[in-house]
């Protein structure tokens, strides 16, 4: 009897430890479980933190502060918004004793181009290769990924300032705003973060929230050029705009030059460029709202997203796009005003099978290179551009074909 009762003493002491360990066990995973949730919500807070902490301009100039000098690099064939996004980071390095320099692959031909670089007295220097690379940390402005010249793909960028989307970064500094409608707003928002006083003929302007303290000057010609690179990049703010490029320009308009601008937006046209959009107009072919020209062979390679424009302004027309060749390259630039057509999308499904192709954009505008070895290689990938081009339009891939 007594070996009975020490057996049930010894099974419900058994139990009981049983049941402790098991009490502590689910005591301690629960609490891993409390800690795990706790430490996901502090990443997901610093995260979410991050990610709406937008660069500005103080940011920037106290990085800038660390260079001797530095070379401001845009893509290739340099529009308004990319060279006035590099004069301005240009004037924000200078301010701080950082010598910079302007370079750009390609060439400056379209006529507004020309005149934004000779009126602004804008000085740039042209490259053909990475060996053309002058001294300095290396700033892009206006794309992110370097672009447009032999060795290129060698180009680790210090700084990257851009509108466009892409997952490039820069060793010290990052600021991609995809949302926003050009680069110049966000070169002028750094001005404005710095307390810039605008110069212009009669006044100076500075700017809202700021006493004057370590000053930085906006010149008239950088805030003209500013304020035309954010015209230029939204169709005069009525497409692409953002409230940031309404609030930009309206801080740029107290210090720019009405000539300059002027000069600027109405340039003299070249003979070519006519020519080109003539020819557009006339070798374009039409299914329903979406139109297709090959303008042939181009010497002025600028002129062809200005006939795409052209053409977009014809009646029940939604999208379009233009290409022309100049020597073993094609050049294809495209236009939307039709939601269902999103013309970056469009172009890069378009070509992507298309071995020496490259294409991207946003949803109204869009651009593509076929890079050919020779001209023989070129045509023969020509001949099947028009319909690849119609059916990504319409919304169909490769895959449906």
């Amino acid at each position: 009897m007594m070996n009975i009762n020490r057996q049930i003493q010894i099974f419900d002491i058994q139990s009981a430890i049983g049941f402790i360990e098991q009490i502590v066990f689910f005591k301690n995973t629960f609490l891993l479980f409390i800690l795990l949730i706790f430490a996901v919500g502090i990443i997901a807070y610093l995260v979410i933190k991050r990610g709406s902490k937008k660069p500005n301009g103080k940011n920037f100039r106290k990085k800038l502060k660390l260079m001797d000098a530095i070379v401001i690099l845009t893509h290739p064939n340099p529009d308004p918004d990319a060279m006035a996004a590099a004069i301005g980071v240009a004037h924000i390095a200078e301010s701080v004793g950082v010598f910079a320099t302007i370079q750009y692959p390609g060439e400056i031909r379209h006529q507004e181009n020309r005149a934004f670089k000779t009126v602004l007295e804008a000085s740039m220097e042209r490259i053909e290769s990475v060996e053309d690379i002058a001294r300095g940390a290396v700033i892009l402005v206006d794309h992110n990924t370097a672009r447009g010249f032999d060795g290129s793909d060698k180009i680790v960028p210090f700084a990257i300032i851009d509108h466009h989307p892409g997952m490039s970064v820069g060793t010290g500094f990052t600021d991609i705003r995809p949302d926003y409608g050009s680069c110049s707003t966000i070169v002028a928002e750094y001005f404005l973060d710095l307390g810039a006083v605008l110069r212009n003929i009669e006044t100076d302007y500075l700017a809202p929230g700021h006493k004057g303290g370590n000053k930085i000057e906006l010149p008239s010609n950088i805030a003209t050029g500013l304020l035309y690179g954010i015209l230029s990049d939204t169709k005069s703010l009525t497409k692409g705009a953002t409230q940031a490029e309404f609030n930009a320009s309206a801080y740029l308009y107290k210090g720019i030059d009405e000539d300059r601008l002027d000069r600027i937006a109405n340039p003299e046209v070249d003979t070519e460029v006519l020519e080109i959009v003539a020819r557009a107009i006339l070798k374009r072919e039409s299914r329903g709202p979406f139109i297709v020209s090959n303008v042939g062979e181009v010497s002025n390679v600028d002129a062809i997203p200005q006939a795409a424009d052209e053409l977009l302004g014809l009646e029940g027309t939604t999208a379009v796009v233009v290409y022309g060749q100049k020597g073993s390259n094609t050049h294809i630039s495209g236009r939307s005003r039709d939601d269902r057509v999103h013309m970056g999308e469009t172009l890069k499904t378009a070509l992507s099978t298309i071995p020496d192709a490259n294409a991207g954009g946003h949803a109204r505008s869009g651009g593509g290179q076929i890079t050919a070895a020779t001209k023989k290689i070129n045509k023969e990938y020509g001949k099947g551009i028009p319909e690849l081009l119609f059916l990504a339009m319409n919304g169909k891939g490769m895959d449906e074909n």
